[in-house]
């Protein structure tokens, strides 16, 4: 598929601004979808992902695609390609954000590229996002999209590298219909591959329902958490490598490193291979 990537570069640099407050009952809701046994109260600092809760796009109904996004153009730049995934993103932690908090957030378009890959056609956009708590700078973001051509029924998809062995954190998910459904509906993510099976196995061709990316994101940083209680995540870089379904656990697994101040974190999936990497850092 051709793509104008003249075009599309007309959107770096455009900006939009919201705002929202960090209400106690989502959090609580999200804390119940990740089967934590402690509830939030107001004052408490949000988990890290925890702010992918907020800010949340309210497109009108009619106004939705056929994968269940808001159809293309507005703020984001109208990619004409079909499949558009969460790839990665660069988290920084600069100060709490807490529940009963009035937020700003300020995003950017920062880059859109087009290349050619063995599948096909890729568009690349960057976006960064700025959110401030009660005026402060609390995390800054940068978030890589991904749009894709159909893939080709006649072509195998290749086969994902191995995920990296010698884990010290280890911890095992079991996802379902019910997780996946529970996170789209707290995050309003419309996108038809994680609840829709007959539409994410017959239009876009994956095997099952598709694990949402920030998800298993927020899985990893919850086991940074939980491995270093004492200490705070103060960034937090991760790429998407290959997706995991509902039908199946995987596993999240670590190694920090010597000096106590990082990690390396990363998912692995049921057949041993590697379904996202992430770099973890953690403050004083």
């Amino acid at each position: 598929m051709t793509v104008d990537a003249a075009h599309l570069r007309q959107w770096i640099g455009r900006t939009e601004e919201a705002a929202d407050t960090v209400n106690l009952w989502p959090f609580a809701a999200f804390a119940a979808t990740l089967d934590e046994e402690r509830e939030p109260v107001p004052g408490d600092p949000i988990p890290p992902g925890g702010h992918w809760l907020l800010f949340l796009p309210h497109a009108r109904q009619s106004t939705l695609g056929p994968d269940g996004h808001p159809r293309r153009g507005g703020f984001l730049p109208p990619v004409e390609l079909p499949r558009r995934m969460w790839a990665g993103g660069r988290l920084e932690f600069r100060a709490p954000v807490r529940i009963g908090d009035t937020v700003k957030r300020t995003s950017t378009i920062k880059d859109v590229t087009i290349k050619e890959g063995r599948s096909g056609t890729l568009a690349f956009v960057v976006v960064r996002h700025e959110v401030f708590a009660e005026g402060a700078l609390a995390i800054a973001e940068e978030h890589d999209i991904v749009y894709r051509e159909a893939p080709d029924p006649k072509i195998a998809p290749p086969a994902p590298p191995p995920a990296p062995d010698g884990a010290v954190w280890t911890r095992t998910v079991t996802p379902d219909p019910v997780l996946l459904f529970r996170y789209s509906a707290l995050t309003f993510n419309g996108h038809r591959i994680h609840y829709d099976h007959p539409y994410a196995t017959g239009e876009e061709g994956y095997r099952g329902l598709v694990v949402h990316g920030p998800l298993i994101a927020t899985l990893l940083m919850g086991l940074c958490r939980r491995s270093r209680p004492d200490a705070a995540l103060s960034r937090f870089d991760f790429r998407a490598v290959s997706p995991l379904f509902d039908d199946r656990p995987f596993r999240l697994e670590g190694i920090p490193a010597a000096d106590g101040r990082a990690a390396k974190v990363w998912a692995r999936g049921p057949d041993g291979q590697l379904a996202m990497t992430a770099d973890a850092a953690f403050g004083e």
